[in-house]
């Protein structure tokens, strides 16, 4: 034995002497390549740990629409509750209306050409009377950094279920253009006001960053805390109101035939109009009076936000939405005359029902009582219960915007996931969960191509994309499209429809939504929770799709008969990114069948040598048969045996 050693040892050493490279396997494609570790807050298998905590903040609102000035005043208490390990000296909230000034950070980033995020320049948010309390001392001290406010109390709120207020008056001009999000849509008979990030709300305190406080800019969205709100908006008597959450007081503000009318509604799956198109502008049979103002009531639990939207000339309809539970949730719409009609807006509480019945069967419950569309300047827009789609959308564009924004109840609503960072958590989740409801609608009525990964190769191919994990601010315009939506809800249909098969990813992905709904998940939690539900290490995955900037690609390089009962089929990867090989084999009997190879045969190396055994002839070999993979050379992605 030991002279074996010795043999080997000269061996090698003379191997040396001429050559100090050595071959790489692919190890590091498959390491670890992020902090993944479980603590007592978030557990290593993706599931909140024993010790998780989140804070949240309840709201009582008063808001009053001045339709002359185009104003919004109110009045607010915010009721803080401290579940975290540590007393907290001050807060800080989201002031977003302050975005809509010509030197807030958001602004002075818009490029001079103007993108999808411009908006106006003249507004802002006013603060007053502001009273900080905590432990029965109240301070009115704070300041406002662009689109943040950080509110200090005299006492700080104590740890583990301490309790503060912050009360305020607030104020801000109504933008004309709310970066497609909320703000202004003129009509022949009157403005449609679509409101949202329209009072001050708490930033986010976690385990990971603490304060939570990136401005708003544009492009990234909204990450804030859940609670409960009790919110009252006031307006003239002539208009109709619909906001996120339950109307409470029905009575004071609707007719007795527009209560019944929502009561058949609540009870049917055929649409029906609670204002017709007849009826709008008639106010001695739409108002129950005929001059003054008239406040309306809404409550909303367990919400991270509210948005409402008001006009004095929508038409109003409603339907039932049927829940797996057996519970009952009602579809609404509201539009104006110049959206009115066949395949129009007539359809949008179609629309909205078949949207939610599906992913509360597919994924997770809806937990609102309503969920209203509203015809709206934005061109899609998602709140808690309320979407924002634009009144020109009609037809497939008005399917595909209303399931999408409807589908971001689930994400980040449900699973109130960071969007200022991590745009790819809502936007990527749910333009892939859209993908299977739109198939699924209307015995396909209406067509997806999300799964048709091929179509965006060239974007994979462009020196100039960008990855996944790029914020939202940070991406190029361009990209946006890309990073956020497209290409991770590319990945999740690979995952399910290539890497995983539909049990086992399905299984995962419902154990992270359930497990996360209501708080707030880091994208190492989505990592951990699909491996451990699945029971694969996706290493691979998450770095070369997710975090990376690589491609897929894969290909055949060669076919040789072996012997009498078997075939070699070589294969390669040429990519960045490994990659299971899924393949269908045609025999020239006419005959088929599909094999898979794992990902693990490219741990050592890019080329791998199958052997196929079986007695039939090969006439062709087929990579991806789904055409599931965005493999940027699909030239040799395919072998046929020349005649």
């Amino acid at each position: 034995m030991k002279r074996i050693y010795c043999t080997l040892l000269v061996g090698f050493l003379g191997i040396t002497a001429f050559a100090q490279e050595v071959d790489a396997n692919n190890q590091n494609k498959f390491d670890d390549f992020m902090y993944r570790r479980g603590n007592v807050y978030r557990s290593a298998s993706g599931i909140p740990g024993p010790e998780y905590w989140q804070n949240s903040a309840d709201y009582v609102i008063e808001a009053e629409l001045d339709d002359v000035n185009n104003i919004l005043k109110g009045k607010m208490t915010m009721t803080y509750h401290n579940n975290s390990p540590q007393e907290l000296k001050y807060v800080w909230m989201y002031v977003e209306q302050n975005r809509f000034t010509e030197d807030s950070r958001g602004t002075l980033t818009t490029p001079i050409a103007g993108n999808r995020y411009s908006g106006d320049t003249n507004g802002g948010l006013s603060i007053s009377n502001l009273v900080a309390k905590s432990k029965g001392k109240e301070s009115g001290k704070y300041l406002i950094s662009d689109t943040r406010m950080q509110v200090f109390f005299d006492n700080p709120i104590k740890a583990n279920g301490g309790k503060a207020t912050v009360s305020m008056n607030f104020e801000f001009k109504i933008p004309e253009e709310g970066m497609d999000r909320m703000g202004q849509y003129k009509t022949e008979d009157g403005i449609t006001y679509s409101m949202a990030q329209w009072y001050p709300r708490a930033a986010v305190y976690d385990d990971v960053v603490g304060w939570n406080t990136e401005p708003y800019l544009g492009a990234g969205e909204f990450y804030v805390e859940y609670g409960n709100f009790d919110y009252k908006v006031t307006v003239p008597y002539n208009f109709i109101v619909v906001g996120s959450g339950e109307l409470v007081n029905a009575k004071d503000v609707l007719t007795k035939n527009e209560i019944n009318r929502l009561e058949e509604a609540s009870k049917s799956d055929k649409t029906v109009y609670i204002i017709s198109p007849e009826e709008v502008g008639n106010t001695s049979i739409t108002r129950p009076v005929q001059n003054g103002k008239l406040t309306w009531r809404f409550k909303m639990e367990n919400t991270r936000d509210v948005a409402f939207a008001a006009a004095k000339n929508f038409i109003w309809d409603a339907a039932r939405i049927n829940l797996p539970s057996g519970k009952k949730a009602m579809a609404q719409s509201v539009y104006t005359k110049e959206s009115d009609g066949n395949d129009r807006w007539s359809r949008s509480t179609e629309y909205t029902k078949g949207s939610i019945e599906h992913y509360s069967s597919m994924w997770y419950e809806y937990p609102y009582p309503n969920a209203v569309n509203v015809a709206s300047n934005a061109g899609g827009m998602e709140y808690p219960g309320v979407s924002f789609c634009h009144a020109r959308s009609w037809g497939a564009d008005l399917w595909d915007v209303t399931d999408h924004e409807f589908g971001h109840n689930w994400f980040p609503m449900i699973v109130g996931s960071n969007e200022r960072r991590y745009a790819w958590m809502d936007e990527g989740f749910n333009t892939f969960i859209n993908y299977y409801s739109t198939v699924n609608f209307n015995n396909g009525e209406y067509t997806s191509d999300v799964a048709k990964s091929r179509n965006r190769v060239m974007w994979f191919r462009w020196k100039g994309r960008e990855s996944i994990s790029t914020y939202p601010d940070v991406a190029k315009a361009m990209n946006l499209g890309y990073t956020a939506y497209y290409k991770p809800a590319t990945g999740l249909i690979m995952l399910r429809e290539y890497i995983l098969g539909h049990e086992r990813f399905d299984n995962a992905f419902k154990i992270y939504i359930n497990k996360w709904a209501f708080k707030h998940p880091q994208p190492s939690d989505f990592y951990n929770c699909i491996e451990n539900v699945a029971g694969e290490n996706l290493n691979w995955f998450w770095k070369g799709w997710f975090v990376g900037n690589g491609n897929v690609d894969l290909g055949i390089t060669k076919v040789s008969q072996y012997d009498d009962n078997s075939t070699i089929i070589t294969f390669v990867n040429k990519g960045d990114i490994p990659m299971p090989v899924v393949f269908k084999i045609f025999y020239e009997d006419d005959s088929s069948e599909i094999k898979t190879l794992p990902v693990e045969v490219w741990q050592r190396g890019n080329e791998w040598k199958y052997l196929l055994k079986s007695p039939k002839k090969v006439k062709i070999v087929d990579i991806d048969p789904g055409r599931f993979l965005p493999d940027i050379d699909s030239t040799d992605n395919t072998w046929i045996k020349e005649e």
